[in-house]
């Protein structure tokens, strides 16, 4: 028998489980397996990073990422449980930013460079709720899309 047919009988040998569970051997009760230490993950330290607002007519959504654009915590007002025209309100604004402060929490973020994007009214709110939970605000910079010329006009209608 060569190297292949033992790995091939040994697959054979052990029991597989169904999908989704894990196959568990019964233990005995002074069997001297060693248990798998999990390594503490360790959040990386962000000093400065971005704040992207997007602030529509119904919705407002606050995404903040490092500098290169990796995002390190979000939050919408959908998330945070707010529903129909509250939405893009500047309160549920503040309270976006609030949760997504507090899930920045374990990178240090300390200065934000903030981009708004969209007309909503929750574009101010959450600028003024980043300066209250204790975030430096670098520059506040407008990336809303304007068009140019716009799209190309519908053709003339002729009666």
């Amino acid at each position: 028998m060569n190297e292949e047919e033992k790995l091939f009988a040994e697959l054979a040998a052990t029991p597989s489980a169904p999908k989704g569970q894990e196959a568990s051997a019964p233990e005995k009760a002074g069997s001297n397996k060693k248990k798998g230490k999990k390594k503490k993950v360790v959040a990386r330290q962000v000093a400065t990073g971005q704040a992207h607002i997007q602030a529509t007519y119904n919705n407002t959504i606050v995404t903040f990422c490092d500098l290169n654009g990796n995002v390190i915590a979000a939050s919408s007002a959908g998330a945070c449980g707010f529903k129909g025209p509250k939405k893009s309100t500047p309160y549920a604004a503040s309270v976006i930013v609030k949760e997504a402060a507090e899930r920045l929490k374990p990178f240090g973020l300390v200065d934000v460079q903030v981009f708004v994007r969209g007309v909503g009214s929750g574009r101010e709110g959450a600028i003024r709720a980043m300066h209250a939970n204790g975030l430096n605000i670098i520059s506040i910079k407008d990336v809303t899309p304007i068009p140019h010329n716009g799209c190309r006009p519908k053709k003339v209608r002729r009666i």
